[in-house]
Formats: structure tokens, C-alpha cells, sequence
């Protein structure tokens, strides 16, 4: 492995927009700083870097009429590359003349939409650092987000998100300018779109060529902030060739082929995945990214699939959970003959991957029937859930269930489920639709694009080790974070992911927590919690969400939530249960039970009765069948007053458990749970 400098940099540094500056170290956590850049003679990590202006310029010239954007506003409206390509441009330009600096943020908020991209395209030209902001976040957090970095530009889609950044503006003396891209601007001094890109024309594109000139690939360009689960949010800091060249690494990955992709753009594109996969991803397979209307996850998602039917498509494993039970309901209802035929081709479908997976061949009889199935029924079924068309299915960001996964193999949808982190250009492993190369429930072998190692740590299983990384796919640093940064990354380019890992003989990685999770007994042994908290809610579906408690205690205890209804307005989960928990509140003869307060006076009043009972059992089975020691056995359990979610604080923006927020907001609760003397008798209280 050497560095990049060996190539040729002019000493002016005024050789951009692909040059690459000297640097001294892997890692920075200055705004400014530069960094060496990976390279060796193998052909993942030999790629030339590539500016982000010129990768869109040279897109837009050979593809000029290609559909790059769409969204539908009545009907839909479409970007051509060419389109995409001079509007970002001409959005630099305005940024320029509004007083941006280089090396100061642009921070965006908004649903993901054409002008969320083109302004983000329109930062990095300008030499500023595109740094989305979660719509969910808190004045106060907008606050810090701009304060962090030092943003000049605010850009938001509508007065809601406006509100947010007016109400903390008088702590931002940098801002220069807002822009609200959606609607007539809420306030005073609030530039339109239409108002930013008539003061871009109005620009001739000197002082642009100028900052182009200033801009190096091994430079930030970019910021993706944490969600700030276990503290203040980090901005991870991208270089251009970080994102050009892990969008190449995908593209050769997934095997896309120019023009004949299509994606729906939904998740937040302040999250680096989305950010990838919609904005660079899309360009450099000249692909058509789609954009879903603002309540996709609330349940229009839906409606934009069956419309667009995209080729590729990325979901949290809570997207795909979602599918699987909607689809598990639906699949409930049909009976006899019906029933009979899906079951057959469902079995031939997931046949036909463990085929592959095995190395099998299928017979004469399994080829048939595999083909009959899907003409007769799958096919069908892709098609009314918006998947007829998709190559490319993608699920990340947290563990997925083998029985999710192995739901839609049968259905000839396999999600591949890989490894990465917002640190590692969510690079690291992948699981592919090839003989040897694929088993579910580990996330893949590890990429051509990356070297990976474990570490051992004090009080980690014979192994079993941290998780380390290093390579072309490793990000900048930590802006103003020297400390985390040299905690994350090491003296020799390592990246110290702090998730706890194995391989199995055939080199398939799989994960089993965070380092910062694990539950230390008063014995002291180091428990993760993942593991058991998916064990319980396979055990007992109605669950919704698990969280292991026991740090310093003798035995180990867990909080579950009962899977209910959500306001499809605010995504807020709802008192009353869903139909697969009122399924099982009839099959246990207790029809009574619609609420999740109903569930718990009866708890309360039954503590040994047919709910208790049923909620025990499935404990138990996990004792039995699934606790690998004595110590990772439970002992108690609570049902809680309302599920886990975003909304109500326990979910970060990917749907991450926030374990301290859970710790904090229950601990009476956790209190009770190891202060009484009968466990029996404390296994549910209001």
C-alpha cells in the first residue's frame, strides 16, 4: 500500500478540480485539512481520483438527455443529466455571490428532493461543506449543527424546517443567507428557489472556475453527522474522492449497469447510506433516482413503488420488518387451495437460493417448478408490492432477522445484508448472490475494498475481537474532534470500530454488539445485548422491541414493548395494538385486550395469568434453547407503558436503539425490577 504522494501535485495547489494537495497523516479533524489518499495496484483501491464536479460534468456530457431526477407534483417532473448538471452549477455561483467561504457549511433540511440534491451538488462545487440536517432535530440541535460548521448557508424545504434555524438564528452570526426551496418563504430576507437560482444566472462563472481551481479531491467536502446515541453528535468528515470513489466500489459491487437503473430516494439523505446510494451512486451508473413524497414511511412508500418499480432499493431493517408483517397479515388471511399453492412456491423459491448458496444443482422437477412458481404467484406478488423490476436489494444500518431475510428470498427478492460504517464509507462486507458467498445471519465476506482485522479486548470471547479497518473507504476524522478522532482512528490508518466481531471457517463475518453496549454483570461477564433481544422477539412476535438491562447486577432482566398501531401523521406509536397483537390477545381467549393499557391492568391484575404465562414461556424457551451461559439467562421482565420510536425519543434517526434515553426515562422501572425480592411476582407493573 502506498500513498498518493507519488503522484504529481503542482506546488500552487491551484490545479483543481481533481488535484490532490500534499498531506502528512491519514487523518484530520480540521475543516481545511487534507489527507493522504490509499492507493496500491490493486484494481479497487488503483482508481485515478476524480473530483465530484467533473464526475457529474462528464456524466451530464455523455448522458445529456438521460433522466437523472424525478418527482411527482401533480405529475411527474423530470431533471435530465444535463439539467442536474447546470442547475447545480448555477446554485454554486448564487452560494458564491450570498458570501460563502470555503470550508463553511451548507446546511440542508428537508424531505429528499431534486433541490436537496442539487444543493448539495452546489456546496461542493462552491468549495463549501454540504452537511445535512436531520428534519427531525430540535432548534437546539439545528443550532449546534450550524454552530459546528461554521454554516454561512442555510437551505430548507418549507417554514416548518425554517422555524427551526429562525428560532436559534440570533446565536448564528455567521449565516449569510437562508433559502426555502418549497412553498412562498416564511419569513422576512428568506430567499425562494426560484430567487437563488435567478441570482445564480445573473453570475458568470469566474469566481466558480476560481474556487474549482482551489479544489482537491483529498479535501472535506462533505459532513454526515451521528445521530449522537451515546453523546454530542460528530460530524465525520468526507473527502471528494472518499464519495466518488466508494460510489464507483458500489457500482462495481451491485453490478449496475449505465442507464438501466432506476432507484426511490426516502431515507434521510443526511444519513451517509442514502447519501451515497441518491446522490453519487445514482450519477456514476447514470441511473434515474426517483423521490418519494415526504409521508413515504408513513405509508405512502408504497403508492411511489407500484408507480416507479425501481431496479435498486435500500431499506433499515425496520423498512423490511414492516413489509414482511403487512405481508404476513395479508398471507393470513388467504385459506385452502390458495394457501396451499403459495406455501408450494414459496418453498421453491427459497429452494432455488439455498441451491445457490449450497452449490447445489436443482433438479429437472425443481427447475420446473421453480419457474411455474413464478409465473403463477411470485411474480405476481413482486409486482403489487412495487419490486417486479429490483436486482438490487439492499438492507442496512442494523441486524436483520433470518426469518425476514429468508421471507423474501422465497419470494425471489433476496435482500443482501452487509457491514459498514458511516466511518468506513458503510464499506466492509457483503453478503452476494453467489455460490459460497452468501449466509444468512452473517453480514458477508469482507470486500476487495478493504483489509480487516480483529483485536482482542479485555474481557472478549475466545474469537472474538474489535472489529478494525483500513483502506481507501476510511473517512477524514471528526470535525474539531481530535481526541475521538485519534480514539477512531490509529497512528497507522486503522479504524477502531469499537463492534465486536467473528468469522466462522469460511470467512463469513458476524457482528454481536458494540464494545460500548455490552452488559457487565456483577460477575463480570460481558454480555451483548443484540443477540439476546432478537432471540426474545423471535420467540415472541407480538414484541415489538427488546432492551437487555443488568449492568453491575447479578442476573440479567428485559424491557419489552408490545407491537402496536402509529399516528400516521407523526409516526407516534399508539395505545392501541396492532392486528397481529390482537391475533394473539384472541388465540390466548383474551378478546377483551385492545390497548396496551388494557394489556398491562391485566398484567397487573394476573401476574401469574394467561398473558403473564404466555410472555414467560417465551422467556423461557429462550433460557433453554438459546442462552449460551447461566449468566446470559433472564431471570425478570417488564412490559413498558408505549413502544420504542423516534417520535417518543428511544430511536435515534435510523431507528437505533437510544439505550441511555431508555436507561434514564426507565429507571424507576429498572430500579423495581432488581429491588424486589419475588421475580415471579414483578414480572409487569403499571
Amino acid at each position: 500500500m502506498s500513498i498518493m504522494s507519488n503522484l504529481e501535485v503542482i506546488g500552487n495547489y491551484k490545479n483543481g478540480p481533481d488535484q490532490v494537495i500534499p498531506a502528512s497523516s491519514f487523518k484530520t479533524w480540521n475543516a481545511d485539512g487534507a489527507t493522504q489518499v490509499f492507493l496500491s495496484d490493486e484494481e479497487a483501491a488503483s482508481y485515478k481520483p476524480k473530483s465530484v464536479y467533473t464526475m457529474l460534468k462528464e456524466t451530464a456530457e455523455d448522458y445529456p438527455n438521460h433522466p437523472a431526477l424525478a418527482v411527482k407534483r401533480g405529475v411527474w417532473k423530470y431533471w435530465t443529466y444535463k439539467e442536474y448538471f447546470e442547475e447545480s452549477k448555477t446554485v454554486a455561483k448564487a452560494f458564491i455571490k450570498l458570501g460563502l467561504d470555503r470550508f463553511h457549511g451548507i446546511c440542508i433540511m428537508g424531505f429528499n428532493s431534486p433541490e436537496w440534491v442539487i444543493a448539495n451538488y452546489g456546496a461542493v462545487f462552491a468549495g463549501g461543506l454540504s452537511t445535512g440536517v436531520y428534519t427531525t432535530n430540535s432548534p437546539e440541535a439545528c443550532r449546534y449543527l450550524a454552530d459546528s460548521c461554521d454554516a454561512q448557508i442555510i437551505v430548507v424545504e418549507d417554514v416548518t424546517c425554517l422555524n427551526k434555524f429562525l428560532a436559534v438564528k440570533r446565536f448564528l452570526p455567521s449565516i449569510k443567507a437562508i433559502i426555502q426551496w418549497s412553498g412562498i418563504p416564511g419569513a422576512p430576507g428568506v430567499l425562494s428557489w426560484p430567487e437563488l437560482l435567478a441570482t445564480g444566472l445573473a453570475e458568470k462563472d469566474t469566481e466558480l472556475n476560481e474556487r474549482l481551481s482551489l479544489s482537491a479531491v483529498n479535501q472535506c467536502c462533505t459532513l454526515i453527522y451521528t445521530s449522537g446515541t451515546t453523546g454530542p453528535p460528530k460530524g465525520v468528515m468526507y473527502s471528494q474522492d472518499l464519495l466518488i470513489w466508494t460510489a464507483l466500489q458500489y457500482k462495481i459491487n451491485s453490478l449496475l449497469k449505465d442507464t438501466e437503473e432506476c432507484m426511490v430516494s426516502y431515507l434521510p439523505l443526511s444519513h451517509l447510506a442514502a447519501h451515497l446510494l441518491d446522490i453519487y451512486l445514482s450519477c456514476v451508473s447514470v441511473s434515474t433516482v426517483c423521490f418519494a413524497q415526504p409521508d413515504a414511511l408513513k405509508g405512502s412508500l408504497l403508492q411511489t413503488l407500484l408507480e416507479v418499480q425501481p431496479t435498486c432499493f435500500m431499506g433499515v431493517p425496520r423498512v423490511w420488518e414492516k413489509m414482511y408483517e403487512k405481508m404476513q397479515e395479508a398471507e393470513a388471511s388467504v385459506g385452502g387451495l390458495k394457501k396451499i399453492i403459495l406455501s408450494w412456491a414459496k418453498y421453491h423459491g427459497l429452494n432455488y437460493y439455498n441451491a445457490i448458496r449450497d452449490g447445489r444443482i436443482l433438479s429437472s422437477y425443481e427447475v420446473m417448478a421453480n419457474s411455474l412458481a413464478k409465473s403463477l404467484i411470485i411474480n405476481k406478488v413482486k409486482a403489487a408490492i412495487g419490486l417486479s423490476r429490483s436486482t438490487n436489494l439492499i438492507s442496512g444500518g442494523a441486524p436483520i432477522s433470518k426469518e425476514v431475510l429468508e421471507f423474501f428470498m422465497s419470494l425471489d427478492l433476496p435482500i443482501m445484508e452487509g457491514y459498514g460504517l458511516s466511518e468506513s464509507m458503510s464499506i466492509c462486507s457483503m453478503n452476494m448472490i453467489e455460490e459460497g458467498m452468501f449466509r444468512l445471519g452473517s453480514v458477508g465476506k469482507i470486500l476487495p475494498q478493504t483489509t480487516c482485522r480483529l483485536e482482542y479486548f479485555s474481557g472478549c470471547k475466545l474469537g472474538e475481537g474489535e472489529i478494525l479497518m483500513k483502506g481507501r473507504n476510511i473517512f477524514m476524522g471528526y470535525l474539531k474532534m481530535p481526541e475521538k478522532t485519534n480514539e477512531t482512528i490509529d497512528d497507522e490508518g486503522w479504524l477502531h470500530t469499537g463492534d465486536i466481531g467473528s468469522f466462522d471457517d469460511d470467512g463469513f463475518l458476524f457482528i454481536s454488539g458494540r464494545i460500548k453496549e455490552l452488559v457487565i454483570t456483577a460477575g463480570g461477564e460481558n454480555i451483548p445485548p443484540l443477540l439476546i433481544e432478537d432471540a426474545v422477539k423471535k420467540q415472541l412476535p407480538f414484541i415489538s422491541n427488546a432492551m437487555l438491562v443488568g449492568d453491575k447486577q447479578k442476573y440479567l432482566s428485559i424491557l419489552l414493548t408490545l407491537k402496536t398501531d402509529v399516528s400516521e401523521e407523526t409516526g407516534e406509536p399508539l395505545d392501541t395494538l396492532s392486528p397481529q397483537c390482537l391475533k394473539m390477545m384472541i388465540n390466548l381467549g383474551l378478546p377483551q385486550l385492545h390497548t396496551v393499557t388494557d394489556a398491562l391492568i391485566e398484567l397487573e391484575n394476573n401476574p401469574q395469568g394467561v398473558l403473564a404465562t404466555a410472555i414467560q414461556e417465551g422467556i423461557q424457551r429462550y433460557n433453554d434453547h438459546h442462552a449460551v451461559s447461566r449468566a446470559q439467562k433472564l431471570q425478570r421482565w417488564m412490559v413498558l407503558p408505549h413502544d420504542f420510536s423516534l417520535f417518543t425519543g428511544e430511536l435515534n434517526s435510523t431507528l437505533k436503539l437510544k439505550r441511555s434515553v431508555v436507561m434514564e426515562k426507565y429507571a424507576d422501572t429498572i430500579n423495581y425490577l432488581y429491588s424486589s425480592k419475588d421475580p415471579w411476582k414483578t414480572k409487569s407493573k403499571l
